[in-house]
């Protein structure tokens, strides 16, 4: 028997057939997928249709990968997180708990999408910023710098949200709206 440490200790595992990385015995990862030579696949995360996951990223529990998405880099998906789409995690980012990153959407840089977060569209989130509970960015928006978004709030449409601002409670910024520095929007829709 062949076995690998994720990070927890030696678990029975092999190497997947399209790219080498490790795979854990309990995971399932297709044909169709690639897991690139320093990847890992553990617990009961899935890989299917032409996901990929390669450099050192790490997808864990029962976070699924599938479609066309991209996970690369230092990134770490766990959780029942699911990256689906054309979507690319990139860097040192994180999805996790019941996160959801889809259609075009792009996280990246030190950026976390977590809790029942859900990134979609042709959205970006990077840098340091965070996107958590159950907040919702997409269409094109941006945010980036160490921003965050969170509780029940949406950026949709062209807004961007940037350095130290927030966006929370029932908050709504749509639109071209820029949020900036440290601005706060609470409650309120700001386009």
């Amino acid at each position: 028997m062949t076995t690998f440490d994720f990070g927890k200790g030696p678990v029975p595992a092999h190497q997947h057939s399209n790219g080498g990385g490790w795979v854990a015995d309990t995971a399932t990862v297709s044909e169709t997928a690639y897991v690139g030579p320093n990847a890992r696949v553990s617990g009961n995360a899935k890989v299917y249709d032409n996901a990929e996951v390669y450099d050192n990223a790490l997808v864990s529990d029962n976070a699924q990968v599938f479609g066309f998405a991209r996970v690369y880099g230092d990134t770490w998906v766990s959780g029942n997180a699911w990256v689906s789409g054309n979507a690319w995690v990139s860097g040192n980012a994180m999805v996790f708990d019941n996160a959801e990153v889809s259609g075009n959407a792009v996280v990246s840089g030190n950026a976390r999408v977590y809790d029942n977060a859900q990134v979609f569209g042709n959205a970006m989130v990077f840098d340091n910023a965070e996107v958590s509970d159950n907040a919702v960015v997409y269409g094109d928006a941006e945010v980036y710098g160490d921003a965050m978004v969170f509780d029940n709030a949406e950026v949709s449409d062209d807004a961007h949200v940037f350095d130290d601002a927030l966006v929370y409670g029932d908050a709504r910024l749509t639109g071209n709206a820029r949020l900036t520095g440290n601005a706060r929007v609470f409650d309120g829709e700001l386009s």
